[in-house]
């Protein structure tokens, strides 16, 4: 399904549920309990709906249940407000490491937020506001999709209907710089959504590709690849190149390791989560 597809299906539902609260006097502010993990949620705003209805990512969170250890390593990169930076918290346990990059003020401020809410979790998470690239110190782009609204909006992208918001207090990192200043030996798995930016990253990773060399779950979107002046081709042959191989998300079954093989099974405007692994 495409993501505009996903979103107005739950501006109709939040449509529902907005009337129904206010109906008992409560406005879209929600202080809720998911997962074991407690959120300050804006029902408005797509990523904290779902959160609040129980429906974001159920996917991708139990392949990172089957995937992730006690005791492990692990990045969130494009963390957001932090839906799955909390659960890869607990699955890491006492033990763990986590550690979250998200470069939009928005977002960071809900992150940094919802890791308050859980101070257990939270000294497992290392929370970093930064745009991951090539090399420290590249210009970082001055707005990011972070926001996908529940209410129509003129400005939002024509195909994901997201919103751009400011990154003024991020700064530019690579990767592989980032883990040898925190002292990071080893990264056992890797969340990967940035939105078109997944070879900026990957670029500034070759440690941690070839030498680390952890599972990656990740979304395969060609149409914001292509919109961030990359493409499928580049973003699977970074990976083949490093010896991974794709996954399907839900079955765990093969899938093709070229670029126009997979492009035939992601239309556009669409997206597919995988898995990467060697």
């Amino acid at each position: 399904m495409k993501t505009a597809d996903k979103i107005r299906l739950a501006r109709a539902a939040y449509r529902l549920i907005r009337f129904g609260r206010r109906l008992v006097g409560k406005n879209d502010l929600a202080s809720v309990v998911r997962g074991q993990a407690r959120y300050d949620l804006e029902l408005s705003e797509g990523i904290d709906f779902a959160i609040y209805i129980g429906a974001f990512e159920r996917a991708t969170q139990r392949a990172l249940g089957k995937l992730v250890k006690p005791s492990s390593t692990v990045l969130d990169i494009g963390a957001n407000v932090g839906a799955h930076t909390l659960l890869l918290a607990k699955l890491v346990g006492e033990e763990g490491r986590v550690l979250a990059f998200e470069p939009t003020d928005f977002a960071y401020t809900k992150l940094c937020r919802n890791l308050e809410l859980n101070p257990e979790l939270a000294e497992r998470v290392r929370a970093f506001q930064c745009f991951l690239t090539v090399e420290n110190s590249i210009a970082v782009p001055s707005t990011i999709y972070s926001s996908w609204p529940l209410v129509t909006r003129s400005e939002t992208h024509a195909k994901h209907l997201g919103l751009e918001m400011p990154t003024s207090s991020a700064s530019s990192r690579s990767l592989d710089n980032v883990l040898r200043e925190a002292g990071v030996k080893n990264v056992d798995l890797v969340k990967l959504d940035v939105d078109g930016y997944e070879c900026d990253v990957l670029r500034g990773a070759s440690t941690l590709l070839t030498k680390m060399r952890p599972i990656f779950v990740m979304e395969l979107a060609p149409y914001v690849l292509q919109e961030r002046g990359a493409s499928l081709e580049e973003l699977v042959s970074i990976f083949t190149g490093s010896g991974y191989q794709f996954f399907d998300e839900r079955t765990g079954q093969a899938l093709p390791s070229t670029s126009a093989e997979l492009r035939r099974l992601v239309g556009d405007g669409e997206s597919r989560n995988v898995i990467a692994r060697t």
